[in-house]
């Protein structure tokens, strides 16, 4: 079969022009009648609508004084090519190299030209826009115009240079960790908070509730959080605990006197998805002051599990605080502080709105400007919590006065909780009253 050959140059569809501007015929499968047919390329592109009829020859008076016309081929058509950064340096750097050069030198030398280009007048582009009736030639105005972006892109790219800090690798140090997963840690972490809203919740799901309420909600988490404390359960435990009984509440109605029930339930639960030795169910009932039978204890299990449709893999605050402390280089003071923070949030159901990732950013962000006593956010803790400052302030204000008041009042199982040793005596931080302190403006800044 006759056709293209690929492998060699010089035949394909369409062969090359010859010396007239013509195609050569007999090569290709558009061949027939080309050669006597068609026109000439070079005879085509004059009829082009926006070329110059001659690239040596700018200004028409020019050429009418001296009476010639320039052979030269005709340049093609300039394209909008697309301006990248690496295409912006480069027109720049042209454009540093020209301004270089005298104006006077700009201009060609008719004496120093070919023997062929003898009759063609060279006009500056300057020149022709201030003397000629003619107006601009498109490809000039379209050359000023991309300069004058080059210019803009210039200024935006320094800018960069200046203000871009370099964000921190935090795996790189995990690279031979088998446990630290390296190869899949982002996009875990993406599946994270992708799925992070169906372990949420409606903000006002109380309100479908008749014999119960949102401060009897805090008195029981503030309850387990110290049952947690005294079994000595894993972190992972608490937070599961929490996210079962506000999932199950928003779905089902419960009296109050069911209410510590579903409490000791949820943390059943939790501790068979969680925990490698799991309290019996004997141990729930006396830490409840046997006010259940075990009979009760099991079929409240059967009856959340059914509701909540054995859907256990949520994930909750605790598995981006882990995250987000590697990205903000904690040491043990900034974690057991970030964690106070955070089950003080816990007990409060205003905090409910807000997504379990944006509560472990604003706690780490909170518990920074609790130590450093100034406002601390940096690119990396940005770059892979996906918050800005500004995004924090809202839930990160109202952690402050969470910390203020977290010793007074009935509900203080977290604050004497975290007054041992043990954790470091992280409730006796001062709190940032500076953050509660700062109210927007009308032009939405700080004051």
């Amino acid at each position: 079969m006759v056709g293209s050959d690929e492998n060699n140059p010089g035949v394909g569809v369409i062969g090359p022009a010859n010396n007239q501007g013509g195609l050569r015929a007999g090569v290709g499968k558009f061949t027939t009648g080309i050669g006597h047919n068609r026109r000439a390329l070079s005879s085509i592109d004059r009829n082009v609508i926006g070329v110059p009829p001659n690239p040596c020859a700018v200004n028409k008076r020019a050429l009418s004084e001296k009476e010639a016309a320039c052979d030269m081929k005709h340049p093609p058509i300039p394209m909008h090519r697309p301006i990248t950064r690496k295409f912006a340096a480069q027109m720049a750097s042209n454009k540093q190299q020209r301004a270089a050069i005298p104006e006077e030198s700009r201009k060609l030398v008719l004496q120093s030209a070919p023997s062929e280009l003898k009759d063609c007048v060279f006009v500056d582009a300057e020149d022709c826009k201030g003397t000629s009736d003619l107006p601009v030639p498109m490809f000039v105005q379209h050359t000023e115009a991309m300069l004058e972006e080059i210019d803009r892109m210039e200024e935006e790219i320094e800018m960069e240079d200046l203000v871009k800090v370099p964000v921190m690798d935090i795996d790189g140090s995990d690279n031979k960790n088998s446990l630290a997963v390296v190869e899949y840690i982002d996009e875990i972490y993406a599946h994270y908070r992708k799925t992070e809203s169906s372990s949420c919740v409606s903000p006002d799901y109380m309100s479908q509730q008749f014999d119960i309420n949102d401060r009897m909600r805090g008195i029981l988490i503030d309850w387990l959080i110290e049952v947690h404390y005294k079994f000595e359960l894993m972190d992972e435990t608490l937070y599961l605990t929490v996210n079962l009984i506000d999932r199950f509440l928003a779905l089902q109605p419960v009296v109050r006197k069911k209410l510590q029930l579903v409490g000791v339930t949820a943390m059943l639960l939790a501790c068979k998805y969680e925990e490698v030795t799991v309290p019996v169910v004997e141990d729930l009932i006396l830490i409840s002051d046997k006010a259940y039978s075990r009979k009760e204890v099991l079929d409240m299990e059967k009856l959340m599990v059914n509701t909540l449709q054995f859907n256990m893999s949520v994930p909750t605050p605790y598995v981006f605080m882990r995250r987000f402390l590697k990205a903000a280089q904690s040491d043990k003071k900034l974690e057991l502080l970030s964690f106070f923070i955070i089950e003080l949030c816990l007990v409060e159901y205003e905090m409910i709105k807000f997504s379990p990732s944006l509560l472990a950013a604003a706690a780490i962000f909170t518990a920074q400007c609790t130590l450093n006593g100034s406002k601390h956010w940096s690119r990396t803790c940005e770059w892979y919590t996906r918050y800005t400052e500004e995004q924090l302030l809202e839930c990160s204000r109202l952690m402050v006065s969470f910390h203020q008041k977290a010793g007074t009042g009935k509900l203080t199982g977290v604050h004497r909780k975290y007054s041992t040793s043990k954790f470091g005596h992280a409730a006796k931080s001062e709190p940032a009253h500076f953050l509660v302190e700062e109210r927007p403006n009308l032009m939405g800044g700080e004051l």
